[in-house]
């Protein structure tokens, strides 16, 4: 699309600055004003720190609460887009409903009324322009600190100077165009002017993806009496079709849930357009009762289109209203939940990626993903199955009645399952790390591709052990056997532990455990290099079982490792009190060392309490 209707755009504008010096400044005034819309969202996002995003995912509990949120946070940022595509991108992430994204879709129409009536009220009877030079001024001073809380204010500002100067520059041009060219000639009456500057008003919100700035231009040229008061009704509503453009393309690198709130937003800016074109005379007659009850004059055309703006929202969402739930249900059955593909990404899309926090969950949900996978795979290495692992009491009796050999191709599990996945999340902090985050931020996102990375290494361990274990553990062969046994007990065990440290509260999860199983891990390590030398020794080991089950063990412990690695790098909290309190209390190489001398002289059992207390 943008390859036809672009060059028509810059044609367009070309001719017209050839026919008429004022066409240039109305054009510079609208790219003035969208570059201060672009300027206050970047203020927005530094200065907020992710506010705007906390307060979005506890704000959605109730339709009303999440009204509400729309209209607060678009009166706010003056950008009903930037609060859509926010919407979208925590919905994707699934860190709110689909019933709360569209009540903020709601909210967020009524919301955007306020920009004409902060235009028509004040930008159109004041010089703005000598507010906006010092905004201005003031906020390059501001943009070169490196507190990011000022640079936020200081975008914040310059933007905020330059929707003024927009303002004043649209306002100029049409003011200085009607001595030139009256444009009311091209006023059309009845539905053929309903229809055609509807049309006209959706186009140009299309173009400029802002219905804010459309509104701007049709408010300036209606003050400035370019248009006609009937012809500028149809052209607001025209720009509320318009500026679903925005979540629409937003929606295309979203998921299925992203997809039924854009499809959502445009039911309900169209349902809304056409219930103000079909009772358009009511509510002519509406605004006129309403604008004398208030004591807007009869002539002052910009304050009667800030108030008709403001009646067919409202009564948009109130119209919609009784229907959210049919709603709802029809754009589930419209737009179906794909089935799981676990060898595809779920949360990872161009979404997601456009806010840290969003960003952030997504990709932790991902890398658990991947370790859901991971799991499988290992345990099916194992010839274990996975719900008889998370339900026995007794894992040594399970693995030792668990002789059937699963179907799998372990290579093609890694390559589908694991290693599409792990591909998937590189690709996706690749791409976040192209973007100025937090340091803070940027420190977990890459701790989260490390952790994916743990996960990956585990499943190549296991890989390597898969062929002696059909050889060695589906049937009964004495102590070689036994000892296969041992190793898949062992890492069933540590994929059972960190199970119980997933389901645990938060609050409740504890790095102490992960370190006691670390110094088992290393103890039994050790301990298993003796008992073969005694096995071959008295000869129940041949040399060959002997080295093969050496290298295996060693793939097994590595996998045993990384899977506690990656434990502690996803789930203990490194920012609560209790990861400070743990951080002092977990075990250092040489109190590692000391565990393992007390395991070995107790034979694998656990640290004794007096160890423990003198760590404490």
């Amino acid at each position: 699309m943008t390859r036809y209707y672009l060059p028509i755009v810059i044609v367009a504008l070309l001719l017209a600055f050839w026919f008429s010096s004022d066409a240039q400044e109305i054009a510079a005034g609208v790219a003035i004003f969208l570059f201060g819309m672009l300027m206050l969202e970047d203020g927005f996002k530094l200065f907020s720190g992710g506010a705007l995003e906390r307060i979005l995912e506890r704000a959605t509990g109730s339709t009303r609460r999440a009204i509400f949120f729309g209209i607060i946070s678009t009166t706010f940022l003056q950008s009903s887009s930037l609060v859509s595509v926010i919407t979208i991108s925590f919905l994707s992430a699934g860190l709110i409903s689909l019933i709360g994204g569209v009540g903020i879709i709601f909210g967020a129409n009524i919301g955007t009324t306020t920009g004409a009536w902060l235009v028509a009220g004040l930008g159109l009877k004041i010089n703005i322009a000598a507010y906006a030079m010092p905004m201005i001024a003031l906020s390059i001073i501001l943009v070169f600190q490196k507190s990011k809380q000022l640079r936020g204010i200081g975008y914040a500002l310059a933007g905020l100077g330059f929707l003024f100067l927009g303002i004043h520059h649209m306002k100029e041009g049409f003011d200085a165009f009607k001595d030139q060219i009256d444009l009311t000639r091209f006023a059309l009456t009845g539905l053929l002017g309903l229809f055609v500057y509807s049309l006209i008003g959706t186009t140009a919100t299309v173009i400029m993806q802002s219905s804010h700035a459309t509104m701007v231009l049709i408010l300036t040229a209606l003050a400035a009496g370019q248009i006609s008061y009937e012809n500028a009704l149809a052209l607001a509503i025209g720009a509320n079709i318009g500026t679903t453009i925005t979540a629409i393309i937003s929606a295309f690198g979203a998921n299925f849930q992203g997809k039924r709130l854009a499809l959502a937003h445009l039911i309900f800016n169209m349902a809304t357009a056409t219930v103000a074109l079909v009772f358009i005379a009511p509510l002519r007659d509406s605004v006129d009762w309403i604008s004398d009850a208030v004591g807007i004059a009869p002539g002052d055309y910009a304050m009667k289109l800030a108030v008709f703006h403001t009646i067919f929202n409202v009564l948009g969402v109130a119209l919609m209203l009784p229907f959210l739930t049919r709603l709802i249900t029809f754009l589930e059955r419209r737009i179906i939940e794909p089935v799981p593909d676990v060898s595809r990404p779920r949360y990872l899309n161009e979404s997601v990626d456009e806010f840290p926090q969003t960003l952030e969950v997504a990709l932790r949900k991902e890398v658990l993903h991947l370790y859901e996978n991971a799991i499988e795979l290992i345990l099916h290495g194992l010839n274990l199955h996975r719900d008889q692992v998370f339900s026995t009491n007794d894992v040594a009796a399970l693995v030792r009645k668990s002789r059937s050999p699963f179907e799998l191709d372990i290579d093609v599990g890694y390559e589908r399952h694991v290693k599409t996945l792990y591909a998937a999340i590189v690709e996706f902090v690749t791409r976040a790390g192209d973007k100025r985050l937090d340091p803070e931020i940027a420190d977990r996102v890459y701790a989260m591709r490390d952790v994916a990375s743990g996960i990956v290494q585990a499943v190549k361990s296991v890989k390597h052990l898969r062929k002696n274990i059909l050889r060695y553990s589906v049937r009964p062969q004495g102590v070689v056997t036994e000892l296969y046994d041992g190793l898949r007990t062992e890492i069933a065990r540590i994929v059972i532990e960190i199970r119980k440290l997933g389901m645990a509260a938060p609050d409740d999860r504890s790095a102490l455990g992960l370190d006691q199983e670390r110094a088992r891990i290393e103890e039994d390590a050790r301990s298993t290099s003796k008992r073969i030398d005694t096995l071959i020794r008295n000869g129940e080991l041949s040399a060959v079982a002997a080295t093969s089950f050496m290298n295996d063990s060693g793939y097994a412990y590595d996998a045993m490792r990384d899977l506690i690695k990656v434990a502690r790098s996803y789930y203990i909290e490194r920012d609560s009190a209790m990861a400070e309190v743990e951080s002092l209390l977990s075990l250092d190489e040489e109190e590692l060392d000391e565990a393992m001398v007390e395991l070995r002289n107790r034979a694998g059992s656990h640290v004794s309490e007096k160890t423990v207390t003198r760590q404490s």
